[in-house]
């Protein structure tokens, strides 16, 4: 049968008649090529957008301000990303100028839509440019997007003078898996040497990134002097040279442990792991790093950023979904997708070069649905095994001078791989505030229905219909087809694991109808919770201690734990039979063989763990078996309302025990920095105590919460103040006559403060709810304002595009809560007020009624107060020219918390009108650097 031929529209003359359309929360404009402008009620709009077509900047934003009204968009964001694939761009209309060096005047919607036609227009002369940078597989992949239905396909084949005569597309498109480059095995790296870094060679590579003409900072120089004895060689079994650095903002820092970091490598032919807490400090080291490495093929080969695989895109995920995929957007986005991994730096889909906003476009879920969640990796039997992301990733880690990670990947795989003498020996941890509550996270053990299912889908794979999920079974089976012994304890395995939760299983409980010992105990504790707990709030998680078990569950806790055990014995077995073929075929295996036999051995040993070292001892506990260094309870987790998991939690009381443990005893030199280390909490100038002793004082909540307090020799420690200028710079108020219950009080104190400001505000809450509910009462007045205004938890944005955003839209708003707090970086007038609805106490849930016991009670919640405070506080002044207000509207603040800021910072307890009016004062005169 002869195809037909279908010619495609020229894209010219169908965007020379398209308009652009934006909507604001309650008004929405449409403009013409040709210029005609127009401003509508939304009411107006829905009439009149029905079944039209129109450029629009993010569909989803668009769509739910809209409602369930139909009408046909080109997203001119989905047009970025597949013309653009990996280059980075916000998500509005401002991002899109900014991207494509589009001039923008005043912030405005007419500004906004013609920006969009812009775009349009911009971004379909480069896709028709001789020097276009992505043309490879361009026009198959617009092709099975155009026949998915992507409104941009025909465009797109058009403007490349294409027609689908003898065309056909190929799953999606040309299989961008086959393009890829191959890695190629290295030979094993040689153990890194001793020899030490010395200051005067560090200070000089300090002054080498930092260029010529640079300004000199004393500080700098002391700082980085002080990192240099992390790298001398190690003096005791046990002990590595640690290093507690806490550098005012402003000091430099980063450049200041590059500089011995980089110079220990070069020397010693080793790796040093650089480690933070946010993704946007990540991004800020990779583009430091460019200093020292300014050839893009050099610093390709020195710097590797490393994340956890669940990070990266997985090809033969991307693969099967393409093959399989039915619905348009899903198929849509795989050919987005396939776009940007035939271009991407390393595959990583989570804060790498992939679009993130993608992910609010398309759902989340879908994604998800593209990286290896589940541990369901098959290793060298995978046929895109040599082209794989992550073991592309993994090998050039061993090589790398310097490797940018997070605090949970370096937690996890020191306890996945103990005692591995390839796990680095020298570590910076930037971000050093945050290691005890990443510790808390990666040594804490869940034994929740949803970890259960997910245990159950790994051994046992898909039992109803699901993607690719082969179990066990299937990615095992071709290794030990020979050896019975083996293939008797997978089976084991198989069978043993029906005691875990299955699909259905938070329903099955919630109907008192639990299948198998593992929802029945699920079922018991989720009765448990209900009958402890007092109130009746049906929106937030609930929990209850794991103490005096209600009738029956005892009993199904010793059931459950038989059936873990019987578990833990072939999961063990197996490991030790895998690990056993490698070392009697050596001679014959091959390279790739070895690492998956060796792989796949340590995922067995990992996952009886769980259960041997983590769930079997929280099950024993509930019969009284008490261990101190852990708090256990059982909670019912909930989202907006929702329930979405029931379980048993375990964590350590100090999680920084652990780590000490883990991490740092088995290293050799370690710095933990960071700008809020100490406690300050002896106002020096007008106390008694001795100056050194203050000192100890403010340490030891540092050492406490870093590991430092668990080893022999007490840490080297220093701090360094910044060079800012805060009394001048910056001002502190406390609002004292507010009734900081009523949530019209609160969002008027809001709406003023920023109008005072006139933007660049930073909104910090301590509940969502009061977020959401300010942001409702005050949008429209910002809307009218043509202020930016973005909120956490209102917008479909995640945490990081809403922090760029704020960063880079000038005199924008932003409201959130912690996230907001601990990742903004934001030098300039963006950001010149933060406000604080309330004091920021710790949660009284049951883990910090136990730490808190633990450590000293109200001086624990103290601790955790002020430091949440010095680090939001932190964030006003992020250079010499800066200006910033801090107020925080709860008139309860006690004055002991006050030395959470610098000691010559100026803080007044004024009424709201005097805060509004000092605030527009102060940012409105002139700074005059002293």
């Amino acid at each position: 049968m002869t195809e037909p031929i279908v010619n495609f529209p020229d894209p010219a003359e169908i965007l020379s008649h398209m308009p652009a359309l934006v909507v604001g929360p309650h008004h929405g404009t449409i403009l013409t090529p040709d210029g005609e402008v127009a401003e509508y009620k939304i009411k107006e709009l829905k009439k009149l957008v029905r079944n039209q077509a129109f450029l629009v900047c993010n569909h989803m934003a668009v769509s739910r301000r809209l409602g369930s009204i139909s009408f046909r968009s080109f997203d001119i964001l989905e047009a970025f990303a597949f013309i653009r694939p990996t280059e980075f761009c916000l998500p509005l209309p401002f991002g899109l100028a900014k991207a494509l060096n589009i001039s923008h005047m005043e912030n405005s919607p007419e500004q906004d839509a013609l920006i969009i036609l812009q775009s349009a227009q911009q971004l379909f002369q480069e896709l028709t440019s001789p020097d276009y940078l992505f043309p490879e597989a361009i026009v198959a992949n617009a092709q099975a997007m155009a026949e998915a239905g992507w409104p941009w396909g025909p465009l797109i084949l058009g403007a490349m003078g294409q027609n689908t005569k003898g065309q056909e597309a190929k799953g999606q498109g040309d299989q961008v898996w086959n393009h890829l480059p191959e890695w190629e095995e290295g030979a094993p790296m040689p153990p890194a040497g001793f020899d030490p870094v010395g200051e005067p060679e560090s200070l000089a590579r300090l002054d080498d990134l930092l260029g010529p003409g640079a300004e000199e900072r004393q500080n700098q120089k002391a700082y980085t002097a002080l990192i240099t004895k992390a790298f001398a060689p190690p003096e005791s079994h046990d002990e590595p040279n640690l290093i507690l650095a806490e550098a005012g903002t402003g000091i430099g820092k980063t450049l200041g442990y590059i500089a011995p970091a980089s110079l220990w490598a070069e020397k010693n032919g080793g790796t040093v792991w650089l480690s933070t807490y946010t993704k946007n400090l990540q991004r800020q080291l990779d583009q430091e790093l460019s200093r020292l490495y300014p050839d893009p093929n050099i610093k390709r080969e020195k710097v590797v950023i490393r994340k956890g695989r669940e990070n990266y895109l997985c090809l033969l995920n991307l693969q099967e979904l393409s093959q399989g995929a039915a619905r348009a957007q899903g198929r849509i986005l795989l050919g987005l997708v396939s776009r940007w991994a035939r271009y991407s730096r390393d595959g990583d889909m989570v804060g790498g070069d992939f679009p993130a906003w993608l992910g609010e476009i398309f759902g989340n879920s879908r994604l998800a649905q593209l990286t290896d969640r589940r541990g369901e990796c098959v290793y060298s039997a995978c046929t895109h095994y040599r082209k794989c992301f992550i073991e592309k990733n993994q090998r050039k880690a061993k090589t790398a001078d310097l490797v940018i990670a997070n605090h949970a990947l370096v937690m996890v795989q020191s306890a996945a791989r103990a005692g591995d003498p390839d796990l680095p020996s020298r570590y910076v941890f930037d971000e050093g505030h945050h290691l005890f509550d990443a510790a808390d996270s990666a040594f804490s053990a869940h034994l929740t229905g949803q970890e259960g299912l997910e245990l159950r889908r790994w051994i046992r794979g898909a039992e109803e219909t699901r993607r690719r999920s082969k179990g066990l079974k299937g990615r095992l089976e071709d290794m030990i087809i020979d050896d019975d012994e083996a293939r008797k304890a997978l089976e084991h395995i198989i069978t043993a694991a029906r005691c875990l939760p299955a699909e259905g299983w938070h329903g099955r409980i919630i109907d008192n109808n639990a299948f198998g010992p593992a929802e029945k105990l699920l079922e018991l504790v989720r009765r448990q919770i209900f009958a402890r707990h007092h109130g009746s709030d049906q929106y937030h998680s609930l929990e209850t201690p794991a103490d005096h078990p209600i009738e029956g569950l005892l009993a199904a806790a010793e059931t459950l734990c038989s059936a873990f055990h019987d578990l833990v014995q072939p999961l063990k077995k197996l490991s030790g039979l895998l690990l056993k073929k490698l070392d009697d075929e050596t001679a014959d295996l091959d390279s790739s063989m070895r690492t998956r036999l060796d792989s796949v051995s340590r995922t067995l040993i990992r996952r009886a763990n769980i259960l041997a070292e983590g769930w079997i001892p929280m099950l024993n506990s509930l019969k009284g078996d008490k261990n101190e260094n852990f708090v256990d309870w059982f909670e019912l987790s909930r989202i907006q309302g929702r329930e979405v998991d029931t379980g048993m939690y375990r964590h350590w009381v100090d999680p920084s025990l652990p780590f000490a443990e883990i991490v740092l005893k088995p290293a050799h030199g370690v710095v933990i920095t960071s700008a809020t280390l100490r406690d300050r909490t002896i106002d020096t100038k007008n106390s008694d105590v001795a100056s050194d002793v203050a000192s100890d004082i403010e340490w030891h909540a540092a050492e406490v919460r870093t590991g430092g307090a668990h080893m022999i020799n007490t840490p080297r420690r220093q701090s360094l103040k910044s060079p800012f200028n805060y009394a001048a710079q910056s001002r502190i108020f406390i609002v004292n006559d507010m009734n900081k219950g009523s949530l019209d009080q609160l969002a008027a104190a809001y709406r003023e403060l920023i109008m005072a400001s006139g933007g660049g505000t930073l909104g910090i809450f301590t509940a969502i709810s009061r977020l959401r509910g300010v942001h409702q009462r005050i949008v429209d007045h910002m809307e009218q304002q043509h202020i930016p205004f973005f909120a956490q938890h209102v917008d479909p944005m995640n945490v990081s595009t809403l922090i760029d955003i704020f960063r880079d839209v000038e005199n924008s708003c932003l409201l959130g809560t912690d996230a907001v707090r601990d990742g903004v970086d934001v030098p300039g007038q963006s950001l010149r007020l933060c406000v604080f609805d309330r004091v920021p106490w710790p949660r009284p849930t049951i883990l910090h009624k136990a730490r808190r016991e633990r450590f000293g009670k109200q001086t624990y919640d103290d601790l955790i107060t002020r430091l949440r405070l010095k680090q939001a506080y932190g964030r006003l002044i992020r250079s010499a020219t800066d200006k910033g207000v801090f107020i925080m509207l709860d008139g309860a603040m006690p004055s002991r918390l006050l030395n959470a800021f610098p000691e010559d910072v100026i803080i007044e307890r004024i009424g709201l009108a005097e805060a509004i009016q000092k605030t527009k004062e102060f940012l409105a005169a002139k700074f005059v650097e002293e």
